[in-house]
């Protein structure tokens, strides 16, 4: 099965894919908003789902953390963080995978939607290297570190974000 085409007005082609959202959510001690639902059964993960028609990236985005961890959450964007093309199934060949970084700023978080009755929790990135931890597959702990960088720079300048990078390097 080739991947589907969309053609421009002027006749130009784009390749036509699905796109999955992932929102990682940091809260001010760095730490990484995680779910783990006891139906899926596929271990701790960020907020995902599927951006769905008429949507932008942002809307998917917000919409899937307010199913998700609840409406209440107070979530502020940061920007994309990571992308990729990955086979889904044999239908969806080609999906586009977008890791959206967004800081907490408050609210109750209530597992909703598709997560209801996931349990949650805030994990260290450090934690998320463990190798008995059942992780999804959405779970790239080395861009949960690199992403860390992003908050720091905005938050407490150049020069803390280098010394963090140099003692990851060192620790690595």
């Amino acid at each position: 099965m080739n991947q589907p085409n969309i053609v421009s007005l002027t006749g130009r082609p784009f390749a036509a894919s699905a796109i999955a959202l992932q929102a990682i959510i940091v809260n001010e001690q760095e730490q990484i908003l995680l779910l783990n639902s006891p139906r899926r059964n596929q271990g701790w993960q960020v907020i995902s789902g599927g951006l769905e028609a008429g949507e932008t990236i942002l809307d998917g985005v917000r919409r899937e953390v307010a199913e998700e961890v609840g409406p209440e959450v107070r979530a502020r964007p940061l920007g994309v963080i990571h992308a990729q093309t990955f086979h889904y199934d044999e239908n969806v060949r080609f999906m586009v995978g977008i890791y959206y970084l967004l800081a907490y700023e408050g609210g109750k978080i209530v597992p909703g939607d598709d997560m209801a009755g996931s349990a949650c929790r805030w994990w260290d990135p450090d934690e998320l290297d463990d190798a008995s931890l059942h992780r999804h597959p959405t779970i790239i702990p080395w861009m949960l570190r690199v992403q860390l960088l992003i908050p720091a720079l905005q938050l407490a300048g150049v020069a803390a974000t280098l010394r963090r990078l140099r003692r990851w390097r060192a620790s690595a």
